[in-house]
């Protein structure tokens, strides 16, 4: 793909242990998307994460950042790339300013402190420029990894979990910043725990499920494809049983019989509708409302993570 700027290959993970973390990884990452890795806790995201970010040895198979090997040509691929773990661990008596022009010190590149004033400015940290790390909150904090990682101008950025643990407020706020970096050409990956996180956020989704990548689809795509829709009826007059006249549709009747929950596919809904009404009216079924419903991002994972355990 000539477009990707992130190209894995036939990657694989076997630690000492024998534990397998990633089995023959392809996936391609298209220049400015967002692309969210979707996964449970121990499904390899943070280890190829890691391969790409050369923190671990791959076992087996190729990465190449804008078309540099992350194995023979090091220096150039890392350099493209911005990593912001997890962790919060930063120098605690350290300025913010300094830690943020030092971490650009790190990558060779020469110092630019209009640079680094415009990344402090984007992520409200200016104000705070000066202070010490340690009097910054939590969320402060959080912005100041992002500030590091955006130091010496990467074009690859990783967000490993970026709104673990942080509140409602600071989770839009990241979401909306995050937006703002692609708009400036940045590629952005995500993982995360928060399926609303990849529905409101990415272009493309992967996921990723015991060291196995088993769908990479756009967001838009997958939804379409995966996401089911139901057609709920309030009853005019409770059922004891489903008519035989309804076997034909895919009917559920509550328990109390006073709702009926059509189930279908979002692409063919016109007609078996349609057909519906038309059955329910001929066996002299009134109901006296409906209310439609589509499944979320995180019914579709959690039905495919079901699938490939």
């Amino acid at each position: 793909m000539t477009d990707a700027i992130l190209s894995v290959t036939g990657l694989s993970k076997t630690y000492a242990s024998g534990f397998q973390a990633l089995k023959n990884i392809d996936l391609q990452i298209r220049r400015g998307e967002i692309f969210a890795l979707l996964g449970p806790n121990g499904a390899g995201k943070t280890t190829l994460i890691s391969i790409v970010c050369g923190i671990v040895n791959a076992s087996n198979g190729r990465v190449l950042v804008d078309g540099h090997d992350i194995a023979t040509d090091f220096r150039a691929a890392r350099s493209l790339i911005g990593l912001v773990p997890q962790e919060l661990t930063t120098e605690a008596f350290e300025s913010v300013w300094n830690t943020v022009s030092f971490s650009r010190g790190l990558f060779g590149k020469p110092k630019n402190p209009a640079h680094i004033e415009k990344v402090l400015r984007d992520l409200s940290l200016w104000d705070k420029k000066d202070n010490q790390i340690r009097t910054l909150s939590g969320g402060m904090k959080r912005r100041l990894l992002i500030a590091k990682a955006l130091s010496h101008e990467p074009q690859l950025l990783f967000l490993d979990e970026p709104t673990a643990g942080v509140d409602v407020t600071l989770r839009q706020e990241m979401w909306q910043l995050v937006r703002g970096l692609r708009d400036t050409g940045v590629t952005v990956i995500l993982t995360t725990h928060y399926i609303d996180e990849a529905e409101e956020m990415a272009d493309r989704v992967g996921v990723i499920s015991k060291g196995e990548i088993i769908l990479v689809e756009d967001k838009v795509e997958l939804m379409r494809k995966l996401g089911k829709k139901q057609l709920t009826l309030q009853l005019a007059h409770s059922l004891p049983t489903l008519p035989a006249a309804l076997s034909a549709h895919a009917l559920a009747l509550s328990a109390d019989g006073n709702e009926l929950t059509y189930t279908y596919d979002a692409r063919h809904e016109h007609s078996g509708i349609a057909a519906l009404l038309q059955d329910l009216d001929a066996a002299g079924i009134a109901f006296k409302d409906l209310q439609t419903s589509q499944s979320s991002l995180e019914d579709i994972f959690v039905s495919l993570v079901r699938e490939a355990a």
